[in-house]
Formats: structure tokens, sequence, C-alpha cells
């Protein structure tokens, strides 16, 4: 199925590994010119070849970012325009706040989680966003969580401030949809990470079980039997960073192969 986004500029949070990773290299299969970020330079040297093999015939950047520092996000944007274009595609994810319970959540990590998860969204969004309205075509995929429904134990931080990032796109989407502009949030549910095993780690000492043993709980909870692998979220990314995709805003998709009960 052609998605018609080749040529279009993707930019990728965090996609040195993991989630952000499997979207760079999604979009980059699709045709995408591929600005790609993350804080450590190792990882995103890996990751960078990763995208390279995956379609050698279109643009991939890399830029070490540290996007809970606003002038860094600042810079990079900057340069990718200049590199590549301006960006059509936005992919905001930054990983996520440690796990832990109310009484281990410090103002530090507070302020920390809302820099990273929150604030890194807003101005990712608040630099891209004019360019998509005067091409009158743009869209803004936030990589959040399942928590959006369904809030997940030993995750407080991380269930609050996802929601204020969708509450954010909400209310933006409702603003620029006249504009050819989409904003969506996709919510991964488990899925094979080095994230979702720190999760593991941390709820497997919390309840003094061995990892094994927490990673096969998690797996029968999920109605499909199995947590989702990374290029499972990307597919879904993909579709809605497609035309294909033109009339759908507003949304959170959870994707979690059934595990999420809340309607």
């Amino acid at each position: 199925m052609d998605l018609k986004v080749a040529g279009k500029c993707a930019l990728i949070g965090a996609s040195g590994q993991g989630l952000g990773l499997a979207c760079a290299q999604r979009l980059a299969m699709e045709g995408c010119n591929v600005a790609m970020c993350d804080f450590n330079e190792e990882v995103l040297n890996r990751g960078f070849e990763t995208v390279v093999s995956a379609n050698p015939d279109v643009v991939v950047k890399k830029y070490v970012t540290d996007l809970s520092r606003g002038e860094q996000i600042s810079a990079m944007v900057e340069e990718l325009t200049s590199e590549i274009g301006p960006v059509d595609i936005l992919v905001t994810n930054s990983g996520g706040p440690p796990p832990g319970t109310f009484d281990s959540a410090t103002d530090e990590k507070w302020y920390h989680a809302y820099d990273l998860t929150f604030l890194s969204a807003t101005r990712l969004i608040r630099l891209v966003l004019p360019g998509m309205k005067e091409r009158k075509w743009g869209r803004i995929i936030n990589l959040t969580s399942r928590t959006l429904r369904e809030p997940i134990p030993n995750l407080i931080i991380s269930n609050a401030v996802r929601l204020a990032v969708a509450g954010m796109a909400k209310t933006l989407a409702g603003e620029v949809a006249g504009d050819g502009v989409t904003v969506n949030n996709v919510g991964p549910g488990p899925t094979r990470t080095d994230r979702t095993i720190q999760i593991a780690l941390a709820n497997a000492e919390r309840q003094g079980i061995g990892l094994d043993q927490e990673i096969a709980a998690a797996n029968a909870r999920i109605p499909r039997g199995r947590m989702a692998a990374p290029e499972e979220i990307a597919d879904t990314v993909g579709f809605l960073a497609s035309d294909l995709a033109r009339h759908i805003t507003g949304q959170s998709l959870i994707v979690d192969g059934g595990e999420t009960r809340a309607l």
C-alpha cells in the first residue's frame, strides 16, 4: 500500500533505539527523508546505520540532542531544516519517566519528567507547526502510552505527565484541523524494548519475584498472548503519518494487543 509520503521530511524524537528507531525505519522505508536525534551519540550512530540500510535512497541525518533542553531542540530544528528541508511529519518521543510510587516522586523527578516528556513535545511542535500550516499539510504524532486509558501501577509520574501531552494534543488538533494538519497520539502497551525491561525489573523487585516471572505475567495479561514488536507500533505511526489518514485527528490510538480494559 502506498502511504503517499515519499519525499516528505520526518523528524523522530529519541530515535537511536526502541520505538523511535522503529518509526524512523518505517518512514524511511516509505520514502521519507528522516531526521534522527538522541542524547547518546553512540546509540544514535548505531540507529543511524540501521535506518540508512532500510532505504539507501533517502536522506537520513542524525543530531545529538538532549530533548529536555529547549536550546538544543531549537538548534537541531534549525540545522535539519537547512540540510533536509522543513518538517512535514513530526513524531514526538522521549522515552519515559522512571518507575516509582508517589513517595519516590521527588520534585526533581517531576520537573525532569515535565521537561523531557511534555515540554519536549510542545517545543518541537511549536517549531515545526508554522511551516505545516503554511504548506497546508502536516502530521504530528505523539508516542505516549496506554496509560492514557488506564493508569499503570508503579508509574505515577508517567501516568500524570503523559495525560498532559494528550490534553495539549487534543486541544491543538481542533485548532489546526482546518490547516491540513492532523494531531494524534499512539499509546503502546508492553513492547519489546529496553524501557519495558526497565519497568518489568522494577515491578519484579517490588513484588519480590524474578524478571522472567514478571515478563510471563505481563504476556498473560495481553489477550494476544505476547508483547508487541517495535515494528508493530511503527506500522501504526506510519499509517497515521500517511495521506490515507488525513481525516483522523485528535485521537489516541492504543496499540496493546487488547490489554487495556477501559473503553
